[in-house]
């Protein structure tokens, strides 16, 4: 195992991570409303999505790839220090999961830092921890941030991948 870490220019999609998410997405074939209400499909693809749609296995996989590499070069414009391969793979995971912006934004002055600016400021221990904070959804009906069992159970699992445990 590399026991540096690598300029974010040269990180890419690994295997383990896109198999990761198809795995944490599930596959759909047909459109449907996810835990937040939005029409989802394939594994995990919203973007343009709307009730009705279909897909096969080998579309919906394909669809996965490109929308990885997008979340993944967004991710990497965001992140300005160098990361292990692990570290990256657990971080796309959850900007898959949330949307790149959502996972990019940084801190109001005064504020806590965001999960970006510990992962900015090499705070790598407490960015991997900062990971299990993010297994809420936005319940449609209450409006409010309530816990959901699967998201708890990715974001322990991500949290593993990003420290190297689940090597």
């Amino acid at each position: 195992m590399n026991k540096t870490r690598t300029t974010i220019a040269a990180l890419a999609v690994s295997a383990a991570a896109l198999v990761g998410i198809a795995g944490y997405e599930d596959y759909r074939g047909s459109a449907y409303l996810d835990s937040g209400n939005v029409p989802t499909l394939g594994y995990g693809a919203t973007k343009g999505v709307k009730l009705g749609d279909t897909t096969t296995p080998t579309r919906a996989l394909i669809r996965l790839q490109g929308d990885v590499s997008e979340h993944a070069r967004a991710i990497a414009r965001c992140i300005k220090v160098p990361l292990f391969q692990h570290e990256f793979d657990a971080y796309l995971s959850l900007a898959f999961n949330i949307g790149a912006g959502a996972f990019c934004r940084s801190a109001a002055p005064d504020q806590p830092p965001t999960l970006i600016d510990l992962i900015n400021t090499q705070r790598y221990a407490d960015a991997c921890t900062r990971l299990l904070q993010f297994d809420k959804y936005r319940n449609p009906k209450t409006g409010q941030l309530e816990p959901l069992r699967g998201l708890t159970l990715r974001r322990q699992s991500e949290h593993r991948t990003c420290r190297g445990e689940a090597l």
